[in-house]
């Protein structure tokens, strides 16, 4: 039985959502507006305010695609009433980052500047304090694509474990390793 799969997703106001062909499912919302193609085997019923999936049979094919476009779902409906944020921190001794029109400008530490586009679907802000680590905000209705977005500048400079350097999520733990240690004979 799946726990996900069975759950009903409550509809917020001012979102609605419409099913097509019997399986695009388009979720609007104040934010924007979302679609997402599910199997001809999983229905989707919309009924006072709420929606739920349903299987046809107890198959582990129809089980496990079940869990997986309820969550899909749920994600685009809460895309668009409340959207999504991602914040990236950014630690390192002259490390730094800013954000012009979609373009992500990066200072990492290398021999050149790292620039990368992002989608238009997805609002970047940095920010940068003194005495604080620069931050990269990103915003959007996507969950999929804010966390591919933020994978990507992630993986630009990953964290290594002696100092800490390198590019984390906000409130992320790095687990870190002690180095070298000299020993005295």
């Amino acid at each position: 039985m799946s726990r996900v799969g069975n759950k009903v997703i409550a509809l917020p106001e001012k979102v609605s959502v419409e099913v097509e062909n019997g399986n695009v499912v388009t979720v609007k919302g104040p934010k924007g507006s979302l679609s997402q193609a599910i199997s001809s085997d999983i229905k989707v019923e919309i009924t006072d305010g709420e929606l739920k999936v349903v299987r046809p049979s107890d198959q582990k094919r129809h089980k496990a695609m079940h869990g997986l476009y309820r969550a899909l779902v749920n994600n685009m409906v809460t895309g668009v009433s409340t959207g999504y944020r991602i914040d990236l921190e950014i630690i390192g001794v002259g490390y730094k980052a800013v954000a012009t029109n979609n373009i992500l400008q990066l200072t990492l530490g290398y021999s050149h500047d790292v620039y990368v586009a992002i989608p238009a679907e997805i609002k970047v802000t940095t920010v940068t304090e003194k005495g604080q680590n620069p931050k990269v905000i990103l915003e959007g209705i996507d969950k999929q694509l804010i966390g591919d977005v933020a994978a990507k500048i992630r993986s630009l400079r990953k964290v290594e474990p002696y100092k800490g350097k390198g590019i984390r999520f906000v409130g992320e733990v790095v687990r870190r390793k002690a180095g070298k240690s000299s020993s005295k004979k």
